[in-house]
């Protein structure tokens, strides 16, 4: 019997936006982790179930509130993730439908590439 395909990661325009940066990519839970060095910056996610939390979960740093002014500024579709149920605040969603989805997730892709410290958390497990 043939192994089935195996699935690619959603949204590859920002892994090649990423690409300078060497991202690593693991499969998590419905969707793809995507790690700088230590950190898991964010996850892409296209999944039939839960259509609606599809799209860029972006990781935050301690450092910065999920209600952030700044961050709604610069992302302005952003949002909690209903599939998290409010228990992990720490990650919101830039979602795949929004109308400016590839403008936004661009931008965090070079807020990344500069290295900003809002983003990316070290899972327990790399520590």
């Amino acid at each position: 019997m043939p192994r089935p395909a195996k699935q690619k990661p959603p949204h590859a325009f920002v892994l090649e936006a990423l690409a300078p940066l060497r991202p690593e990519v693991r499969r998590m839970f419905s969707g793809f982790a995507v790690y700088l060095g230590d950190r898991i910056v964010c996850m892409l996610r296209e999944h039939a179930k839960s259509p609606e939390d599809n799209g860029v979960w972006l990781v935050l740093s301690d450092a910065v509130s999920p209600a952030d002014p700044g961050l709604r500024r610069e992302f302005p579709s952003i949002r909690t993730i209903n599939l998290l149920g409010g228990k992990i605040r720490h990650w919101l969603l830039i979602p795949s439908d929004g109308p400016n989805f590839e403008v936004e997730a661009l931008h965090a892709c070079d807020l990344l590439l500069r290295h900003d410290p809002r983003f990316g958390r070290i899972p327990e497990s790399r520590r």
